[in-house]
C-alpha cells in the first residue's frame, strides 16, 4: 500500500508559545505534517523547567512539543523582530498565547499581523478573550477552571480541580479545530482569518449542560465525585478482590438486566422506586449501598464475567501505571520512542489515525535547536510570495 504524504505537509506554522494551550495546538499541527517553528524567549519556554522527570526533561514539555523546531528570539530586539517578521511573511499560520496587552505592544497579536498579511491565519489564545472587562487579566489553567465553574461541580464534599489541565487542553483543541477550518476556507476563498480563543469561553461551553440545569431548575447540582450527577447507577464500586470497577447503566432496560442477571436480586429489579432513571437518582444512596453489599459478598471474577455476558458497560479503574501498561494500548502499538534533549523517551503516539499515512513524529527540540535550512527556506518562501 502506498503511504501518502502527511495531511498538512507544506504548511508552515510560527508559534510564540509558552506553557500548554498554544503548544498543544501547534504540536498537533506538527504531527499532521506542518513545519512548526516554536519561538522561545532567550531563557526558553518556562514549561521546560516544570520538572525533570522524563529522563531529565519536563513531562509537560515533552508531551506538548514533539515535532517542532525551536528558535530563540527576543521580540524586544530590533534584529530579532525583523527575523520574526521575515518568518511570518513565509508562514501560513501564526499562533500566540502571550498576555493580550503584551502581544499587542509587541505587534504579534492576530489583528496586527493580519493587517500586514491578509491571507495569514492568526490565532490568539488568552484567558478571557478579547474585549470585556477581564480581557487583560493574567490567567492560568486553574484560574479558568475556577472562573468557569468546574470547581463547583468537581469533587465530593470538598470542591476540587480536575485531575488534568483541562482548560489548557480544551483551548488548544479549539484553536486547532479553528485553524484547520480556516485552512479549508482559505483554500476555497483565499481569505485569511483572525482566530480569538478565550479559555473561559471554551470551559464555559464544556460546563454548559450543568449550567443550563442550574439556571433553569433554580438549583446548583451537588458535587458527586465518583458517580454521575444525572444517571444511575453510573459510578465506581469496590469488588471483593480489592479492585475497583466502574459500571455505567444508560437506560431502564440495562438496569433491569443488571438487577436480574448480575446482581441476582429480583426484588431490586421489581422495585418501583428504581424503575426509571429519575427514581434511581432520587434513591441513589440506597441503590448504591445495596449494589456495594452484593459486590462485597460475591467473587470479583464472577461479577466481571456476568457484566460482560449480559452486555453491561464496565471499566477498570486504573492508576496511571495501569494505563501505561494497558493491554489495549500496547497491543495497538500506541507508543513510540522519540528523541529528547540528551537522550530518548517512550511516549504515546499521536491519536491521529488517518489511512495511508504513517503518523510517526520527530522528537522534542532542545532550546534553539533549530534547523537553519528550514528557517532559511521559510524566509525565502515569504520573499517569493507575491
Amino acid at each position: 500500500m502506498t503511504v501518502n504524504s502527511a495531511p498538512l505537509e507544506g504548511l508552515v506554522v510560527v508559534s510564540i508559545e509558552q506553557a500548554i494551550s498554544a503548544a498543544y495546538a501547534s504540536r498537533h499541527l506538527a504531527e499532521l505534517g506542518a513545519t512548526v517553528i516554536k519561538i522561545e524567549r532567550p531563557e526558553g519556554d518556562f514549561a521546560r523547567d516544570y520538572d525533570s522527570v522524563v529522563n531529565g526533561q519536563a513531562a509537560f514539555f515533552v508531551w506538548a512539543n514533539r515535532g517542532k523546531q525551536s528558535l530563540v528570539l527576543n521580540l524586544k530586539d530590533a534584529s530579532d523582530v525583523h527575523t520574526f517578521h521575515e518568518l511570518v511573511a513565509g508562514a501560513d499560520v501564526v499562533i500566540q498565547n502571550l498576555a493580550p496587552e503584551a502581544a499587542k505592544s509587541l505587534g504579534v497579536d492576530g489583528a496586527s499581523l493580519r493587517a500586514l498579511h491578509p491571507a495569514l491565519i492568526a490565532c490568539d489564545i488568552s484567558g478571557y478573550g478579547s474585549g470585556g472587562p477581564r480581557s487583560n487579566d493574567r490567567a492560568y489553567d486553574l484560574a479558568i477552571q475556577a472562573e468557569a465553574g468546574l470547581f463547583s461541580v468537581t469533587g465530593n464534599d470538598e470542591m476540587s480541580k480536575t485531575g488534568i489541565s483541562i482548560a489548557d487542553i480544551s483551548s488548544g483543541m479549539y484553536a486547532l479545530t479553528s485553524i484547520l477550518a480556516a485552512i479549508v476556507r482559505r483554500d476555497r476563498t483565499g481569505e485569511g482569518a483572525h482566530i480569538d480563543v478565550g479559555m473561559l469561553d471554551v470551559v464555559a461551553e464544556w460546563v454548559a449542560p450543568a449550567m443550563y440545569g442550574t439556571v433553569y431548575s433554580g438549583s446548583q447540582p451537588p458535587r458527586t465525585g465518583r458517580r454521575h450527577h444525572a444517571i444511575a447507577p453510573y459510578g465506581t464500586f469496590a469488588l471483593r478482590d480489592g479492585s475497583t470497577i466502574l459500571i455505567a447503566v444508560q437506560h431502564d432496560r440495562e438496569w433491569k438486566r443488571l438487577a436480574k442477571n448480575v446482581l441476582n436480586d429480583p426484588e431490586l429489579a421489581m422495585d418501583q422506586e428504581l424503575e426509571t432513571n429519575s427514581g434511581r437518582i432520587a434513591h441513589v444512596e440506597r441503590l448504591e449501598k445495596r449494589m456495594q453489599d452484593i459486590f462485597s459478598h460475591n467473587d470479583a471474577s464472577l461479577i466481571r464475567e456476568l457484566l460482560a455476558k449480559h452486555d453491561i458497560t464496565s471499566a477498570n479503574v486504573n492508576d496511571l501505571r495501569g494505563v501505561w501498561d494497558h493491554d489495549q494500548l500496547r497491543t495497538r502499538n500506541r507508543f513510540e520512542t522519540v528523541d529528547i534533549p540528551g537522550g530518548t523517551a517512550e511516549v504515546l503516539r499521536s491519536p491521529f489515525n488517518i489511512s495511508n499515512w504513517d503518523n510517526h513524529t520527530t522528537g522534542v527540540p532542545a532550546l534553539n535547536e533549530h534547523s537553519v535550512e528550514t528557517i532559511a527556506a521559510v524566509i525565502a518562501r515569504g520573499k517569493s510570495l507575491p
